[in-house]
């Protein structure tokens, strides 16, 4: 079924980063939907960091206060996937998963990433709780506690560095990450930071907590928490089904944009972590905010360009 209606926009993803948009442009008096699936990258974490007046939150509650938000200013919610998108002469036509088509003048994507985790067993099943990538989200749950770095990237030491500063006990596996240079070796030994040769074999758990680094050679070592480097990929579909195509930076594959999330494929933006790799759950929102207001004002000057145009016809 096709709905008539022509929504100003429809944004793609119900986390901070799209919520943050729906209340700006719901605000603004814009026909808003918003298509989620409801599979927040964050599920697995116990709470929301760094994120002011909301400190410790769980992912879900934040989600669900950020739906009624934007509900309350007349934002609709839909819990579905896009399946396809095509460009409908000036607008869009959004096919969902559930078979409905919604169409809508711009498409905002706030899909988020993945992350591709090293292929190491053990390590998906612990991730979010005990094994961790950023030291904001997650450090200060793990202050003081024995700490791993799985080398994989030559980033590894400036990971170590992170999270040297939350615990003195800190150990380096190397595994697949390149050689040190002298000035690593260095700085690790200054502050007394164990380095571990060899690859990790696995890393295994009991009762939901890690039991042990188990290294190709049968050593084990005992750590409480192990932190690694994924590489960040954006989900995507949408933007390449409208001839969009990924940047890379050293994280990983990114919807480049202008400084607002404008894209380079016309009436496409971007917010949150599709864009920016390293936007934390603030950051994302406060990207959703801007882009919802640089997409009112885009809007505004199109039907202003329109009405303009009317009246020298009449």
């Amino acid at each position: 079924m096709t709905e008539n209606t022509l929504h100003d926009v429809a944004i793609v993803g119900g986390g901070a980063a799209g919520l943050s948009a729906a209340v700006t442009l719901a605000r603004s008096l814009r026909n808003v939907v918003v298509i989620d699936a409801g599979e927040p990258r964050n599920a697995p974490a116990e709470g929301v960091h760094n994120l002011l007046g909301r400190e410790g939150i769980a992912p879900f509650e934040l989600v669900a206060l950020g739906r009624a938000e934007a509900e309350g200013y007349g934002a609709r919610m839909l819990s579905d996937s896009v399946a396809e998108v095509r460009r409908d002469g000036e607008n869009f036509t959004l096919t969902l998963a559930g078979g409905a088509k919604l169409r809508a003048r711009r498409i905002l994507l706030a899909t988020g990433l993945y992350d591709e985790l090293p292929d190491v067993p053990g390590v998906a099943e612990l991730w979010g709780t005990h094994v961790l990538h950023c030291p904001y989200c997650h450090g200060w749950e793990v202050k003081g506690q024995s700490i791993g770095v799985l080398g994989t990237t030559p980033m590894a030491v400036h990971q170590v560095l992170l999270f040297r500063q939350l615990s003195e006990h800190v150990t380096l596996f190397t595994h697949t990450m390149p050689e040190l240079s002298d000035d690593d070796w260095d700085t690790l030994a200054a502050l007394n930071v164990e380095v571990v040769s060899g690859r990790v074999a696995e890393l295994r758990a009991k009762d939901g907590e890690i039991d042990a680094v188990v290294l190709d050679d049968g050593h084990e070592f005992d750590i409480d928490a192990l932190t690694v480097a994924p590489r960040f990929v954006a989900r995507s579909d949408i933007y390449e089904q409208l001839g969009g195509t990924l940047s890379e930076n050293p994280m990983g594959s990114f919807i480049e944009t202008d400084f607002a999330g404008k894209t380079s494929v016309d009436g496409v933006w971007a917010a949150g972590n599709v864009r920016d790799l390293g936007a934390a759950v603030a950051a994302s929102a406060a990207q959703g905010s801007m882009t919802g207001g640089a997409l009112n004002g885009d809007l505004i000057f199109e039907d202003a360009t329109a009405a303009v145009a009317a009246r020298k016809a009449a």
